[in-house]
């Protein structure tokens, strides 16, 4: 793929005893790319071996040029996992602030993530006493600090309102626009229609990849569940 952000090559992983990633081969090129599967997957085992904090068995993965989890990528890649990463006990400033110096960046980053994420309004606010959908875009701002050059978030819209998950795939497009490639995973089929790209996943391996119009005409469909759903069966792609 031409302009390619991140590539992998035979990776495999295994946890437990158990191949999570069956020797994957793929690349992942700029915009907004969906990576769509039920839970347990394989997900979040294939954004973490990008950020490169998986323990892999075989196989490479290089994120704009460099091995994955490589010092020079410390900065240029930012993540977001399911799990809240900020402090409950600190206001949104001060968790930005403190997330900032740990990466050793200029306050002035805080205030720049702040404002990408529209909380400039909640600066001063607890976030144990944040509704959900506003947790999670300060937990999307701690992965905006510095401006990277990818940004890869797990399931960052589980279990929000209709309205909210609107509004963050509004900001993931806004970001990619400005020029950061964005890895977004989720395990709800209508949201696939809001990716540029798509990698639809299932036990461990990518059964589809490529827009979804594409993905929904290989296989004579008008929707990317029934298109999901053609691929497991043995479909006409």
């Amino acid at each position: 793929m031409v302009n390619s952000i991140v590539e992998i090559a035979g990776l495999r992983v295994v946890r437990g005893g158990r191949v999570v990633l069956a020797g994957l081969d793929l690349d992942i090129g700029p915009g907004v790319t969906g990576l769509l599967g039920p839970s347990g997957c394989g997900k979040s085992t294939l954004l973490r071996s990008i950020v490169g904090v998986q323990r892999v068995a075989a196989g490479t993965v290089t994120v704009l040029g460099r091995p994955a989890g490589s010092r020079p990528l410390r900065d240029r890649v930012g993540y977001q996992t399911q799990s809240s990463s900020v402090y409950d006990d600190l206001t949104v400033a001060e968790n930005l602030r403190f997330f900032a110096r740990v990466l050793g960046l200029p306050p002035a980053v805080a205030e720049e993530a702040l404002a990408a994420v529209d909380l400039g309004s909640h600066r001063d606010a607890v976030v144990g006493r944040l509704s959900g959908g506003q947790r999670s875009r300060v937990g999307l701002a701690v992965a905006l600090l510095g401006t990277p050059a990818l940004l890869v978030l797990d399931e960052p819209t589980v279990g929000l309102d209709p309205v909210l998950r609107r509004d963050l795939w509004a900001l993931f497009h806004r970001i990619a626009a400005a020029g950061t490639a964005v890895l977004v995973s989720s395990h709800v089929m209508d949201e696939a229609e809001r990716c540029d790209a798509l990698l639809l996943m299932r036990e461990g391996r990518i059964i589809a990849h490529g827009p979804p119009a594409e993905i929904k005409a290989a296989q004579g469909v008008d929707d990317i569940e029934s298109a999901f759903l053609g691929l497991v069966e043995g479909g006409p792609a």
